[in-house]
Parts: C-alpha cells; structure tokens; sequence
C-alpha cells in the first residue's frame, strides 16, 4: 500500500508521459526505477482493496445500498491481444471477436 500511495502521488503531480523511468524520478525517496517495475508485475486483489475503502470510509449499516452491473463487449479485430475471444453482441445480434468488460457500480 505504502508504494501504491507513492505512486498515485507521482502520478498526479507528473506532467507528460507516464512511464516507469518517469514514475521513478517524481516518487519519494526509496521508489527506484526497479521499485516501480516489481509493483507493475505485483498482482493486486482490487476487489479486496476497494471493499477495505468502501467499509472504512463510505459504509454505513443505516444505509441502503445498490449494487449495479454492466457488460460490454469491444470488437477487435487483432490476434495476439490477452482475453480476446468471441462473445456475443447484442448491437449485432452475433457472436463477434473482441474483448468483455464487466463493470460494477455502487
């Protein structure tokens, strides 16, 4: 959490491209080029980051809550790109090539 946090910082304060030799120089003492390489191949449960957030900071039990999800499905025409499979599409009403997203909202 410590190097997210760094990260984020940088992220916001930097001016042009964002790129981990960038990300490197405007972090904070102790986030060197290769620090930032291993966070980008750390693997990061994000639903369990974002339920810690939701409780901590926007949970409260008197509340109802909705909880709302949404498909899409992106057509792609390339061959080597990770998940792409063939899903269907309500727009044309067939199975197409692409890339689904599954988004929820609270």
């Amino acid at each position: 959490m410590r190097q997210l946090s760094r990260i984020i910082v940088a992220m916001i304060a930097m001016t042009g491209r964002v790129t981990m030799l960038e990300l490197s120089r405007w972090t904070e003492k102790g986030s060197s080029y290769r620090s930032v390489q291993r966070f980008n191949y750390t693997v990061i449960p994000w639903a369990q980051v974002f339920w810690v957030f939701i409780r901590a900071y926007l949970l409260d039990h008197q509340d109802t809550y909705l909880l709302a999800g949404d498909e899409s499905v992106v057509t792609k025409a390339g061959k080597q790109t990770h998940g792409l499979d063939y899903f269907f599409s309500s727009l044309q009403q067939k199975a197409v090539p692409g890339l689904f997203f599954f988004t929820l909202s609270l």
